[in-house]
């Protein structure tokens, strides 16, 4: 029973975190107050207390605003350097004479086009479909539905690169359906990965628990959780990962993660994987190094990160030496990041900033450092520099957003939140 003195739609709210974990300062009491709405609408009821009675009969009405209340949109190799990293990791993997198949699983995975990526990049590495199995689970029972028919519009689109799809899509009506040999790649299933059981229903009515996943892509769901939630599905991801597997995270959530996560790559690519037993050197009181991601740079295949040029990293430029590029600088302060060296990485991107002048990356990549090192303060007032310069910086808006939800400044979550989306939409639009 809800305390005598709440809402219904406090109530409702509540209702929402228990079942999905959903913070709701993340996506605003105003966009739960739409989706209420919407569903009142629907159904013919008038108040929102009689809407609540609704709720509370069972899941059919339940799942309804769910649909309304989850975000369930994607495109096509979204940050098509994750992909990247990921095909190079699938081929070393397979390579072991006698190797099982790679398992892999994506979730949440909304309409189906983050596991339709990665299916379509381990066929395009050479891969056979015997050598990979990718289970893909949501909570969206409408976005599974979408997955499953395979049959998606331009705006799941939105690379420079489409080659991809002419060889796997066929045109039908404006429309574009994926190729079967693909569909048969991925197996959909519906899951809540909030449960402390999550995943195991589903690998069982496939037929056994199966192995450990090799790569768990779960990207863009924890920065929408309760600090508690996120333990939870940290929990889960930690005993549904491999030894030596890979999980792939967004760009604004290493930081959210408390267990033992070190980044394997220095690109954009946020790659983690759990560090080495008796490895000292991570506490778990202190926030993971974050994976530092720049724009500019790609890192095709997963190799350990090269120590930074002196000349651009400790050095000062000498006069009528040529300035490193950002994209230099920007490497170099990522792999001195990510061998934990947060001092010398912010030395060298001040440095570049003395020389060169602002950059909407590089104070984006400040803020990334400083809230991997737990200067929360300073990591905020760098992306809020960060939007100054770029008001459309998505993962910038995205990371400002979490900030404001932890200061409970909940109004100011929502404000960012609703940013972030809208720059989302004006880049599909372009």
């Amino acid at each position: 029973m809800s305390p005598p003195d709440t809402t219904p739609e406090q109530a409702v709210e509540r209702l929402l975190e228990g079942w999905l974990g959903l913070d709701p300062g993340t996506v605003g009491s105003a966009a739960i107050r739409r989706a209420v709405q919407t569903r009142m609408k629907a159904i013919g009821t008038d108040t929102p207390a009689a809407y609540l009675e609704i709720l509370g009969r069972g899941r059919t009405e339940r799942d309804n605003l769910v649909e309304e209340v989850v975000v369930a949109e994607s495109w096509f190799f979204r940050d098509r350097q994750v992909f990247d990293f990921v095909r190079g990791f699938l081929t070393k993997v397979t390579a072991s004479p006698g190797r099982m198949p790679v398992r892999i699983l994506c979730a949440p995975c909304a309409g189906g086009e983050e596991p339709y990526s990665v299916a379509m990049a381990a066929l395009a590495a050479g891969l056979a479909p015997a050598q990979f199995v990718i289970d893909a689970v949501d909570v969206s029972r409408k976005a599974l539905g979408r997955a499953e028919r395979g049959v998606y519009s331009s705006n799941a689109f939105r690379n420079p690169d489409l080659s991809f799809r002419d060889l796997w899509f066929r045109i039908e009506n404006g429309s574009f359906t994926i190729d079967e040999a693909v569909r048969q790649c991925v197996r959909f299933r519906w899951g809540n990965i909030v449960d402390p059981g999550f995943v195991e229903g589903f690998v069982e009515g496939l037929g056994g628990p199966g192995p450990a996943y090799d790569v768990i892509f779960c990207r863009n769901l924890l920065i929408y959780l309760t600090g508690e939630a996120r333990g939870r599905v940290e929990a889960s991801l930690d005993r549904l990962l491999a030894a030596d597997g890979l999980l792939v995270v967004g760009a604004a959530e290493p930081a959210t993660l408390r267990g033992r996560w070190v980044p394997v790559a220095d690109s954009s690519v946020f790659a983690l994987r759990r560090s080495p037993p008796g490895d000292a050197s991570l506490p778990r009181t202190i926030p993971p190094a974050v994976g530092i991601r720049h724009r500019a740079a790609r890192s095709p295949t997963p190799a350990a990160a090269d120590p930074p040029p002196a000349s651009i990293g400790e050095t000062a430029v000498e006069p009528g030496q040529r300035l490193p590029s950002l994209d230099d600088v920007l490497h170099a302060a990522g792999s001195l990041a990510n061998a934990r060296r947060f001092g010398d990485a912010l030395a060298c991107c001040e440095r570049h900033l003395e020389q060169s002048g602002p950059s909407a990356e590089l104070f984006f990549l400040m803020g990334m450092i400083h809230q991997s090192a737990g200067d929360l303060d300073r990591a905020e007032i760098c992306l809020h520099k960060t939007v100054y310069l770029d008001a459309a910086h998505e993962d910038a808006l995205l990371a400002l957003a979490l900030s404001a939800t932890r200061r409970g400044d909940l109004a100011m979550a929502e404000r960012y939140r609703q940013s972030a989306a809208r720059a989302s939409s004006r880049k599909a639009a372009s």
